[in-house]
């Protein structure tokens, strides 16, 4: 979502806020902007759409000035123009925010009956106006904020500039991350440490309800009840060239490559190959008593929870209730005593997830958290942290950190069971041993992209396309669909495949390809059985399996992709290649912007 960043030096700042904001592109945003002081002034330079629209922008009217706030906005509250883009400014203040202010309207009607008008339709320029009114009444910056955010229902970050404050910036975060950064006499915020990755490795992660007075040599930090605090500094290890394409077209495309890679590190910290036996973290509750898996996420980390609930249920025999994070706490879901409760985020502040990881730590639950993002705020508030090791990952739509999520809770789900006593040695080893074969797998999966890349343009002029897959492939068909939604605009829908007699077999005609997930094993034939029931409805079949799997049901299909053939534990992992790499190929036949999908964004941080 928004991406915030802010600097306070001793040089020009326009062209690294730019930079800063170049960097959190990924974040997903329709519009951007930046603020500068000069001079006793304001300078507020804003635009629609991309960040090179701000650039052309700032190339016709520069912003000079040693201090600014800049932010690349996703819109929530009004349409993304250039008078909805931040910063939003008064005379004397000017800030960006990342988050929603959920009492907006009330604070507007407040406002404008005491006579201050607005330019934009934003939840966020209210704030703009309370603090500065403050400021107008004789309060100082620092008495302004701490009169303003009590006042505040929602979540948020916030960068402010005062006009008659030329050396120094506020910076407050509830609910959304806002990040400290140290340099050599200058100070920065911003909402990851990747923005910050160039201009500084020293950061300090600010906490729930922290805000912060920044100057060029100092950060004076107030936690919610405006004490002073320490956070500590810490070395963010972001590197500058996570950002970077290399040799390949897209960051999506690039992030799909290193999945062998960044699988191999992620269960290179979960197993031990030196007795084939599974290692987590240290955690201070026994495992063996879990009574129950409440796993919660949304989109693609949703996903990776279905297929762990074939996982847990079938080696650790405990039950598991799966939810989508936005409906978890409005269903007033029974939490039991002794139950452990798993989030899975790739970013660690999704909102909608972490609302529902509070309500389960409220409830007495034991909390579980897989993300890629080792320092975010689902990470600091979990009992078992469980990191995937995937990397920055820039593409919009997921494909590396599903894999590792994957990886993470295979893993998870095979400790509980060797814990419950339900696995033993010689079980374990085998898990293992299947596991520690994902890397190479997924490497021979990715050896058939030119043949994926070949069929693209027959899956592209399609309106619609069905993926069926059966047991853990299911939500691999899910998974794939999303993935043709997200970056080609294709309506695309996944079915359990003995399902789509119950239904969405009526939509099958000889203008609707299908994509079939089936793995020569257990569940092929069925699968294959529901398979013709589509051909025969004239559906334009592609079938994705191994040489066995093709050999016996592939005649007959508009395409196929051969994948190798693998243990149906690690085969969630492997079949996540060729539907990431149809969705991508797809996606360049079409011409979208693949990184950056319409109305999408990375870090959904508002419910």
């Amino acid at each position: 979502m928004c991406g915030i960043i802010g600097i306070v030096g001793r040089e020009s700042v326009a062209d690294r806020l730019v930079d800063g904001l170049r960097r959190m592109e990924y974040r997903g945003y329709d519009s951007a902007g930046l603020c500068t002081i000069h001079e006793g002034d304001l300078v507020r330079r804003r635009a629609q759409g991309k960040l090179a629209n701000l650039v052309a922008e700032l190339g016709r009217r520069p912003a000079p000035g040693e201090i600014g706030i800049a932010h690349t906005r996703w819109a929530t509250h009004g349409a993304p123009t250039e008078d909805n883009a931040h910063p939003h400014a008064t005379e004397h203040v000017a800030l960006v925010h990342n988050g929603i202010i959920e009492n907006f309207k009330e604070l507007r009607e407040e406002l404008r009956a005491a006579g201050r008008s607005f330019t934009s339709e934003t939840d966020s320029e209210v704030v703009a106006h309370l603090v500065s009114r403050e400021v107008e009444g004789g309060a100082s910056p620092e008495e302004a904020v701490e009169t303003v955010l009590p006042r505040l229902r929602g979540a948020f970050a916030l960068a402010i500039a005062f006009r008659s404050h030329p050396d120094m910036l506020i910076g407050a975060r509830r609910g959304s991350p806002l990040v400290l950064g140290y340099g050599e006499d200058e100070m920065f915020l911003g909402s990851d440490a990747l923005a910050l990755a160039p201009l500084t490795q020293r950061i300090a992660y600010l906490e729930e309800g922290d805000w912060v007075v920044v100057r060029r040599d100092s950060a004076t930090v107030f936690d919610a009840e405006n004490e002073q605090v320490e956070r500590e500094i810490t070395t963010s290890g972001a590197s500058a060239a996570a950002v970077e394409k290399g040799n390949y077209r897209h960051f999506m495309q690039k992030e799909i490559f290193e999945q062998p890679t960044v699988v191999a590190q992620t269960l290179g910290s979960y197993l031990r190959q030196a007795d084939n036996s599974v290692a987590l973290p240290q955690f201070d509750f026994d495992i063996s008593t879990i009574r129950r898996v409440t796993i919660v996420a949304c989109g693609t980390s949703y996903y990776a929870g279905l297929v762990a609930k074939y996982w847990f249920e079938q080696f650790a025999r405990v039950p598991v209730d799966i939810d989508v994070a936005s409906e978890f706490r409005y269903r007033e879901p029974v939490l039991e005593d002794g139950g452990l409760a798993l989030f899975i985020s790739q970013s660690g502040e999704t909102a909608d997830t972490l609302a529902a990881l509070r309500h389960c730590k409220e409830a007495g639950q034991t909390i579980a958290v897989v993300v890629n993002v080792p320092t975010s705020s689902m990470a600091r508030e979990a009992d078992l942290l469980l990191p995937t090791h995937a990397g920055p990952e820039i593409g919009v739509a997921s494909t590396k950190a599903f894999t590792c999520q994957l990886a993470v809770l295979a893993a998870l789900a095979a400790h509980m069971a060797v814990k419950k006593g339900l696995m033993n040695r010689e079980e374990e080893s085998e898990v293992v041993a299947h596991l520690l074969e994902a890397p190479a797998s997924l490497n021979a999966a990715l050896d058939h992209d030119e043949d994926i890349a070949a069929m693209a343009h027959l899956i592209a002029p399609a309106r619609d396309v069905l993926y069926l897959g059966r047991g853990p492939d299911y939500p691999l068909a899910l998974e794939g669909a999303l993935k043709l939604k997200e970056i080609s605009y294709i309506h695309a829908e996944g079915y359990a495949a003995g399902e789509m007699k119950h239904g969405p077999i009526a939509l099958i005609d000889d203008q609707v390809p299908v994509v079939v997930l089936a793995p020569s094993g257990p569940l092929f034939e069925k699968t294959v059985s529901n398979m013709e029931e589509v051909r025969a409805r004239g559906g334009q079949v592609v079938l994705i399996s191994d040489a066995e799997g093709l050999a016996e049901a592939g005649e007959g299909c508009i395409a196929t992709i051969e994948m190798p053939k693998v243990h149906p534990l690690i085969a969630p992992l492997v079949y996540a290649i060729p539907v990431q790499l149809l969705a991508y190929h797809v996606a360049c036949v079409k011409g979208t912007d693949v990184d950056q999908p319409r109305n999408l964004a990375k870090s959904v941080t508002v419910e």
